[in-house]
This record gives structure tokens, sequence and C-alpha cells, in this order.
């Protein structure tokens, strides 16, 4: 109707909640994410006319563009209220073109968080769509083509077809190989450590580590020296030389990051990252609570920055005062520091309203949205409280001419662990008894313990995503689709939530460092993104960015068409017969990743998938336990023997019963980062070391 306003969002969960809070005068209107992008069947750059993108209507989205422009001929005022980031500002401009809005028109408006509130000031404060954001979202989507759509085809024709390669893409790839390749040349090293078991004369134990031999810091290499320092302590005597009482204080961490919220969902929910922020978009945009109707649960989810706004950290230290007293909240609101480079656009992750606490929204949420909305609200909670405090005990001890020394920390005042645990526990050793500086100490026994060093870990996605970040490589809104490629391409895999590199990705990670050092350098690839953000600050044109990217990487393009031969990935023998023409079967690579094969094909078309033995038998029939993968490339254990044995388990199987419930147990890392044997059952507690 005339003089009313239409207000258009990305989505329509995003509409249902606005809808709530606007009245008869707003029509809201979803895009369903962009309307325009370049065409998938061909470049879609001009380059001779500087690099001038060639943007088209998005397949499918012609009824929805057309519904949008009609809309807007009718209103009186159209805002453009995606979302408040460089994609989101991209997707505004290509709907004011669409919809021939004047350039410098007052029509964008954003919001970090869906709440009445928020909606209603950012409308109050509308803008013109920021050019130099669409410039540096239009800069990388051009960079990110030139890279696929030319190294790609390249790949197809010397490697094999169905590849791809990413200007960032391609150098995780790179680090996950090179990771393996660490590990596999890693030569381990032996030391020894001791401990010593002493008592005081009311017979307390303290347990003391050898630590130094005429006060230098001490390196046993050797079962020989270890042999000689037993023998030296053996004859000694002992006194206590020195204790240190002091109290520590642990500070919360910061609310969460993009980065970090991923981090955090994988290492305490087991969430990969693209769940995390499937579920993270799904509490932003609005749910259906209880009496409350649609409402955002938290503000939004792609940020850098740690910065919470005033009103918000007023609220969350009067909730905690009233609700575990004022000795948990600090007298000043706790600040922040974003780490350098962080553009620090938006608020950090956090709850819209603290005292909306995840026990009071559980019935109205999926078990995933209830379990990532608990981590996102405790973790704020708890960067608003006072430090834990500790009690923290330090004893050096004489030995001849040996240094040992005990230590104890315990909690003396939990403060922000009342609400989050960060896996991060002071608690160290049993408290030790009150000792005297000169007291004689009794030796009781000695523990030496052989040790061997350890390579570096493979990738986990926390530890992946979180190197990402340190080394400015792309942006954590990126990381879970990037992630979700190079597995899907077949260029890396999980092994035990660990990635480990294919023999395909090993292959294409060479070819392209051979011939593209400059796109698969670490350190250019975060130049790359410095420069980006460098656009959006107005300091830089985004074409000259462009083109001083593309002339030496359009040389070494045509170098390497012509250098690179064809790289042939032999078919191994897999050391078994068809079992329909007796032919030798081949492991195969296919888009999937590997399978078996008859040699015989195309007269025999037999492919079967390999299941992978890990040396473990089935604890209930004796048959052996194999690795296998879901529909959606998911590990699983099953036995060899099924359907006839029933065996299944995401975890892997330790080929052991429960003593205490008689069901299988599995492989589990506990909180501490040790393996443990747990029983499958959940309602058995049974977990042995």
């Amino acid at each position: 109707m005339a003089g009313s306003t239409l207000v258009i969002v990305e989505s329509a969960a995003k509409a249902k909640t606005l809808g709530k809070f606007l009245g008869k005068t707003y029509k809201i209107k979803a895009s369903v994410g962009h309307i325009k992008d370049l065409p998938k069947s061909k470049l879609g750059i001009d380059i001779e006319k500087s690099f001038e993108p060639q943007y088209i209507t998005i397949r499918g989205k012609g009824d929805i563009l057309k519904d949008i422009k009609d809309e807007s001929a009718k209103a009186g005022r159209v805002l453009l209220a995606t979302d408040p980031d460089r994609e989101g500002e991209a997707i505004a401009w290509h709907l004011q073109n669409a919809m021939k809005i004047p350039a410098g028109s007052k029509c964008r408006i954003e919001f970090h968080e869906i709440t009445k509130d928020a909606v209603m000031q950012a409308i109050k404060k509308s803008r013109p769509v920021d050019l130099d954001r669409v410039n540096a979202q239009q800069a990388r989507r051009v960079l990110d083509r030139l890279v696929g759509y030319n190294l790609s085809p390249l790949l197809w024709s010397k490697v094999r077809k169905g590849l791809s390669a990413g200007r960032v893409q391609s150098v995780v790839v790179r680090l996950i190989c090179e990771r393996e390749e660490e590990i596999q040349q890693f030569v381990s090293e032996e030391y020894w450590t001791i401990n010593a078991e002493l008592t005081d004369n009311k017979k307390h134990t303290i347990i003391a580590k050898l630590n130094s031999y005429q006060d230098n810091k001490i390196e046993i290499g050797n079962a020989e020296q270890k042999d000689r320092i037993v023998g030296d302590l053996e004859q000694a005597s002992f006194s206590v030389a020195k204790i240190e009482k002091k109290e520590k204080r642990k500070k919360p961490s910061p609310p969460f990051t993009t980065s970090t919220m991923q981090q955090e969902a994988s290492k305490q929910l087991n969430f990969y990252s693209k769940r995390t922020m499937k579920v993270a978009q799904e509490l932003y945009e609005g749910l259906e609570i209880g009496k409350e109707g649609t409402v955002g649960l938290i503000t939004y989810l792609r940020t850098d920055s740690t910065r919470i706004a005033g009103v918000a950290q007023e609220e969350a230290l009067q909730f905690i005062a009233a609700q575990y007293g004022s000795a948990y909240a600090p007298v000043k609101p706790n600040e922040y520091k974003s780490k350098k480079g962080s553009q620090d656009a938006h608020e950090a992750i956090r709850p819209t309203m603290v005292a909306r606490t995840p026990e009071s929204v559980k019935n109205s949420l999926t078990r995933d949205q209830y379990r990532l909305y608990k981590l996102i609200w405790e973790r704020f909670v708890a960067s608003q409280m006072t430090p834990a405090v500790y009690d923290s005990v330090t004893i050096d001890i004489k030995g001849g001419d040996y240094g040992l020394r005990a230590t104890s920390s315990q909690l003396k005042f939990p403060g922000y662990k009342k609400v989050y645990n960060d896996h991060d526990e002071e608690d160290m050793g049993k408290p030790l008894p009150d000792l005297n500086e000169n007291q004689a100490l009794t030796l009781k026994g000695l523990n030496p313990e052989q040790h061997f060093t350890q390579p570096p870990a493979r990738f986990t996605e926390a530890s992946l995503v979180k190197f990402l970040e340190d080394n400015n490589i792309g942006r954590p809104s990126t990381y879970a689709p990037i992630i979700d490629t190079i597995l899907k391409r077949n260029y890396v895999e999980r092994q035990n939530r660990q990635f480990a590199p294919t023999e395909l990705g090993v292959i294409v990670v060479d070819l392209l460092k051979a011939n593209f050092p400059k796109i698969m350098d670490v350190d250019f690839t975060a130049h790359m993104e410095e420069e980006l953000d460098q656009i959006e600050e107005g300091k830089l044109e985004w074409r000259r960015v462009v083109a001083d990217f593309y002339e030496p990487f359009a040389e070494d393009l045509e170098k390497a068409k012509e250098l690179i031969g064809k790289v042939e990935i032999k078919d191994e023998e897999a050391g078994k017969a068809c079992p329909k023409c007796e032919r030798p079967l081949f492991i195969k690579h296919g888009r999937f990743g590997k399978f078996l094969a008859c040699s015989g094909f195309p007269d025999c078309r037999h492919t079967e998938s390999i299941n992978e033995e890990i040396g473990v038998l089935c604890p209930l029939c004796g048959g052996k336990i194999v690795g296998l993968k879901s529909k959606k490339g998911r590990r699983f254990y099953g036995c060899s023997n099924y359907p006839e044995c029933k065996l299944v388990s995401w975890q892997q199987p330790t080929g052991e019963l429960c003593p205490q419930c008689g069901q299988v147990m599995v492989e589990k890392v506990g909180a501490d980062k040790s393996k443990q044997a747990v029983c499958q059952n959940p309602e058995c507690k049974y977990i042995k070391k």
C-alpha cells in the first residue's frame, strides 16, 4: 500500500522474526540469499575492461526478483536489511540496482541482533549502501573466480576431471600435507623423568619431580644417565630448600568470535564448523520461544571482535549479582582487546538477552540448538564475571646436588568457573602438607619413567581453524565451506576427527607449489586478506589490487600449461579377485574417495567399497572390525561379519566388552586429551583409562 515500507532481508526465518516487531505499515520480503552472481558456465569477468564482473540473475531467482520489484513499486520506501557484512552489503547493492533505487539513497539498514530495539534503531539510522564494502566483496569474488576458473581446468587436463583449486582452499590443503610430512619425517628422541616419593616426620607424602642438577635444568636422555642419577638420589639426604605460597587469579576467556565459537563447539560439542554455523544461523535469525513468539537468541554470528555493547555488559553484571552473588560480579565490566588486524565491525557473539537462560528456552530448541546456545550463553556470562582464585604452593627440595619441585594449586574461589567449564583446570596435585624451610624429608621411593618425544599432531577441525585465524588465512565465515570442499574433492580425509591428506591431495599440492608458488604461499594469502581489508577502508582501489594479482598469475598459468606433463595416478592392485569374473580388483579413486573396481572394466562393471581393517577383533563374534564411511563421508565402524553381526559404532571399538554391563567398549578422548576406553552404553558410566 502507498506509504508503506518494504524491508528486504536474506532469509524467510529472518523475515518471520522481523514480522513480529514491525507493524502493518511494513512489508517484509526475503531475497533468499544472493539474487545476482557470476555465471557458472563461463569465467564471467571481462579482463580487457578492467576485470568488469558480468553479473546475471541466479537461475531460479527470477520470480523472487520480480516479486520484490513489484512490491518496491507499490512501497513508499524500501529498506535493505541484508546481513551486516561484506557479502550482505553486496546483496543490498545488487537489490538496489535491480529496483533502480538512486545511488546515494539512504536505503540500507543493518543490525547485529534481531531484537525490537535493535531493528527500530537501525531503521532510524538508515544509510547509503557502502560501496567500499561492496568493492571489497567484489574483489574477493573476482580473485577467487580468476584462480578457480583457470586452475581447475588445468588440473582436469593434467591430473583428473572433477578436481578444483581455490585461492584459499589450496593453501589449506598445503598446510595439511606439510603437517603430514612433518609427522612422517619426525625422529623420536628418548627422555626420562624421575619423581621422588618423600615423607615428612608426620608421614605425610610429598611427590616431587626432579628438575635440576647443581641449579641447572636437568635433561635425562638415556637409561645409563637415569641409572646414575637414581643411584645418586638413593644416597642423598633430602630437605626443604624453599616454600612459596601465593594466590593465583585466572581471568575468564573473552566472549566468542566466529573462530573461537567454531573451535570450542568442535572441542566441547564435537560439532564440525559447518554444523556450528548452520545452528548459529538458526539462533540468530529467530526461533519460536513459547509465549514470546519468534525471537533472535544471539547476536550476529560472523565477527572477529570481542567487544561487547555497554548496555549488554550492564545487564550481565546485574544478572550475575542477582543470580550468583555480588562476589561474582566485577566492580567494572570486563573489557577485552580484539586481536591485531580484526575488523571489529560487530560485537562478539552473545545472547540477545542474558536473562533468557538456556534452561528457560530448552523446550523450544532442538538438541543442537540448545547445546550451542548454552555454550554461547555460558561463555558470555563467564566473560563478565570475576576471576577464579587458586591457592598455589611450590616447594623446592634439595637432594644432594639435585633439585626437585612439588606443586599444588587448589581452587579457592570459583569465580567465572561457576558458570563456564573451559577445560583448562589449574587444580594440580593433592594439597601439600605444611612444611618448614630446612625441614628434613625421608625418601620413600623413586619412580623413573621413560618417554619419547612425540611428532606434531595432525590438525583437528579446532586446531586448523585456530591456525588459519592466527595466520590471517581466509576469514572465519569461510572456514566451514573451505573444509567442506576439500573433503568433498577427496584432497583430505578425516581419520579419528583429524585431517590426513590423500594421495590425490599430495599430488595436487606438489603440482601447484611447483608452478604457482605465490598462490600457495601462506604469507601471500594473508597479505591478500589485508589488501581486501584496505579496500573496505577506502585505502585501495579494487581493480588495481586484482590487476596486480592477475598479471603475474596469468604468466605462471601460460608457463604451467606448457611445462606440466600428464600426471598419472596409478591404480593399486587390491590383492583380491573380482567375485563375478575372478580378474584382479584395483583400488580406484572416485569422486567420493577410494573404491574397488574390476580390472576387466568395461566388460565387468563390478565395484565395491573399501573396508579398512583397524587391527581389532569384534568382541561380539570375533570377526574383524573395519572402518567404513557413511553417505555423508563420516567415518564409522562395523563388523566384517555383517549382517550376521550387528556391531556398529561412530567411535572406534577397543575389542573389549564392558565389565559392568557387557556392552562394547569404544575409544574416546577425555577432557585432559588422554585416550580412554568407555562403555558404548550411555547409561553405563564405566571408563577404563
